[in-house]
């Protein structure tokens, strides 16, 4: 408006010119106070910001914002939000709206969680246009609401079926009961020869003047212990996000499955100390408890102590457990600690190591037929890299360990399938 009416003031040479360029800028001015007059402030607009109070890593998440006004007339809206570095929006533009009174406009903003942690998510500002669209004003809204970004389970649905799929497959079938083997009592009955005489019931033998035995079967509830490396090979990047942040959603879809079907869950994190444990338990609320105390770890550059990672975990749990770690096994040297604990291990518990694979590593180790020299050589070393993994593997395989050999991405259906297979034949 000042550009369309700036020509006014080639006039101003003359005494009746400077009138007429003075008048309308006043006219200008007027109209623009006016303008800004007939713009609400804070009191007459409210807003509401409804986003979900967690999010996985890697996720995408939904939240919405709602503009009430009560001016008497239509509004003109633009809107952003400052978000948290740890959110990525997909849709952060300003956007345009029209509100009108008493009648609330919804708007949506999709997120993705890409660092763990609790955040504020931030003010939301309004910028609110004069119905002559002279003048514009912007309000700012401190809501102080945050968002916490944990490990990702969002496939965890899925896998519920699966266990699901397991409990309905074995609901129907008899319970063995195997002599010697179980420790959960199920009843008394007479005693028969080649019964283990340390299972005589001697109070029920002499209120019956004959031998009763002891029956006991397998305990369904098992324990599980998971125990993740947050050493520096977690650090290595696959994709967009660290084999660490893999191993977390794995781990937590895990509990739950595990959980579901009535086992107990324990955890253990470290690098070179032990950063978080969890005793065993199948209590309410134990995947919550889970989920927290990894919210807060994060991988470093340290070497991991596995020796005192087992050494806790033989001093606070004395149950027979399955003990899946997640970690990295490179060679036999370097990885000599976790073949040897491992390996020791096998004689109380059942070890499963999950072993991240590293994909880059074996794009590398496979050359291409235009390779030059220098790329040649690095195939050749990826190659003997990954020759030493697998005899690393070998051995602990030879020592009774267990041994999920997979992918990132494609290690938490491998390690729930291979968990419901320990349960279905009893392994543990």
């Amino acid at each position: 408006m000042v550009a369309i009416t700036a020509p006014v003031w080639i006039f101003s040479s003359s005494t009746a010119g400077q009138v007429v360029a003075t008048a309308v800028a006043a006219i200008v001015a007027i109209a623009a106070l006016v303008d800004a007059l007939r713009i609400p402030g804070a009191r007459y607009v409210a807003l509401t910001r409804d986003f979900p109070a967690t999010i996985g890593v890697g996720d995408s998440r939904t939240g919405t914002c709602t503009i009430t006004s009560s001016w008497p007339g239509p509004l003109s809206i633009f809107m952003t939000q400052q978000l948290p570095s740890a959110l990525v929006a997909t849709n952060p533009d300003l956007k345009g709206m029209e509100v009108r009174p008493d009648s609330p406009v919804l708007t949506t903003l999709t997120v993705t969680g890409r660092a763990r942690g609790t955040f504020l998510l931030g003010p939301v500002a309004i910028t609110i246009s004069g119905p002559w669209e002279l003048v514009r004003r912007s309000v700012i809204y401190y809501l102080n609401d945050t968002i916490s970004i944990i490990p990702s389970m969002a496939n965890a649905g899925r896998y519920r079926l699966l266990a699901a799929q397991y409990r309905v497959r074995t609901a129907g079938q008899r319970v063995i009961r195997r002599r010697g083997a179980g420790t959960s009592f199920a009843n008394l009955r007479d005693y028969v020869p080649g019964d283990d005489p340390r299972r005589i019931d001697w109070k029920a033998t002499a209120r019956r003047h004959r031998l009763i035995s002891r029956e006991f079967t397998v305990e369904q509830g098992q324990t599980i212990m998971i125990a993740i490396d947050c050493g520096r090979m977690m650090t290595q990047l696959a994709g967009d996000r660290p084999r660490f942040e893999y191993a977390l959603a794995s781990a937590l879809t895990l509990a739950d499955i595990a959980l579901s079907t009535g086992d107990r869950v324990g955890l253990i994190v470290f690098d070179s100390l032990v950063r978080r444990y969890i005793a065993p338990t199948r209590a309410p609320g134990t995947l919550g408890a889970l989920r927290d105390a990894l919210t807060g770890v994060t991988a470093t550059m340290t070497e991991p102590d596995y020796a005192a990672a087992f050494r806790t975990l033989t001093e606070r749990n004395r149950r027979r457990s399955l003990i899946v770690l997640f970690t990295d096994v490179i060679d036999v040297r370097s990885s000599r600690a976790v073949i040897a604990l491992t390996a020791r291990s096998a004689e109380r518990h059942l070890p499963l190591v999950v072993a991240l694979r590293n994909e880059q590593l074996v794009l590398a180790s496979v050359p291409s037929p235009d390779a030059t020299d220098e790329q040649t050589y690095e195939s050749a070393a990826a190659e003997e890299l990954l020759s030493a993994r697998d005899e690393a593997l070998q051995i602990m395989r030879q020592a009774g360990v267990a041994v999920l050999d997979t992918a990132p991405r494609g290690m938490t259906a491998a390690l729930i399938n291979r968990y419901l297979e320990i349960k279905e034949r009893s392994t543990l």
